[in-house]
């Protein structure tokens, strides 16, 4: 009887240690507002692949939106998730308040994706998801400071950033396109 007692014990304490090591990856834990003002936790988009974006409604990089909602449409039933994550940071781009960017994004470019109320990705107000994103410890070869509005960070189905796309870089381009596509294939 000491002996399965003993052994159930050891088996106890190595399952402890295996959850321990098989925690989500950190971005689920990050908590955010809808662009109505509702919580939402990254955790809802565990198993897809997240294209976070940090958007904003007057900058010469906003027609990205077209582009963002028709990958968000081609990819979306393999399991694609783009999120709007608005910013104010840049040159006062983001002025508006949540309702008037979600009502400009719907008028203008038919968004459908999911958006989040304004946050900061920049400074000391940064939000806790973008000093996850940005920080080196995180992962390095995507760390550093966002630059501008639609800079792009492509998250596996895990939860872990794959790759980091700065504003130039058009959803639609050959290299986020290829980065989606080798996301969904796993």
């Amino acid at each position: 009887m000491r002996k399965r007692t003993l052994a159930f014990g050891f088996a106890l304490a190595l399952g402890s240690i295996t959850t321990l090591f098989a925690a989500p990856a950190p971005v689920y834990q990050y908590k955010l507002k809808t662009i109505d003002g509702q919580p939402a936790t990254l955790s809802q988009y565990k198993g897809k692949v997240l294209l976070l974006v940090n958007v904003a409604s007057s900058c010469g990089f906003t027609p990205q939106y077209k582009a963002l909602e028709a990958v968000y449409e081609k990819y979306k039933d393999r399991g694609l998730v783009i999120v709007g994550i608005p910013a104010n940071n840049f040159a006062n781009q983001e002025s508006g308040s949540d309702q008037e960017i979600k009502t400009f994004c719907t008028r203008k470019y038919q968004v459908t994706f999911p958006m989040m109320s304004k946050v900061s990705v920049l400074g000391a107000d940064k939000t806790p998801l973008y000093q996850y994103l940005t920080d080196k410890s995180s992962d390095p070869s995507f760390a550093g400071d966002i630059k501008w509005n639609f800079t792009k960070f492509l998250l596996n189905r895990e939860g872990k950033p794959v790759a980091r796309f700065e504003p130039a870089t058009t959803p639609d381009s050959p290299q986020v396109i290829a980065a989606i596509e080798a996301a969904l294939g796993k």
